[in-house]
């Protein structure tokens, strides 16, 4: 496997405990939807939260989510509209990113930014 791949699975898994070990439960674990992929589909409170996860070595390019620009948002909002739609849920639902960076020592740091972003309907 592709050490990019290695490295983007690792931080998903690092997400999802963070997520399980702040009293979230997991519904869905990169679920798709045709071309649409939603990276870990928690729920808490009564509300159902599509996060993105995004994991890298370095920050000399910018800080991981950074790399959630208005594309993926929108992505992510058509995704998160066909599993509302197919979970006929009625109630709240948030945008979270979870940013994993990782050190040369493999020592690694996560942000977890609740309410990260609201996607434009243009």
């Amino acid at each position: 496997m592709a050490l990019h791949l290695e490295l983007g699975r690792r931080g998903e898994s690092l997400a999802k405990a963070h997520l399980e070990n702040a009293g979230y439960e997991i519904l869905d674990e990169n679920w798709t939807h045709g071309r649409l992929e939603v990276d870990l589909i928690a729920y808490k409170d009564r509300i159902i939260i599509f996060t993105e996860v995004k994991t890298r070595t370095g920050n000399y390019f910018g800080e991981p989510e950074d790399f959630v620009d208005i594309r993926k948002q929108k992505l992510l909002a058509e995704a998160a509209d066909e599993y509302i739609y197919l979970m006929n849920h009625q109630g709240e639902v948030r945008f979270d990113i979870i940013s994993v960076l990782f050190d040369k020592q493999t020592n690694y740091t996560i942000k977890h930014i609740e309410d990260a972003f609201w996607p434009s309907a243009t």
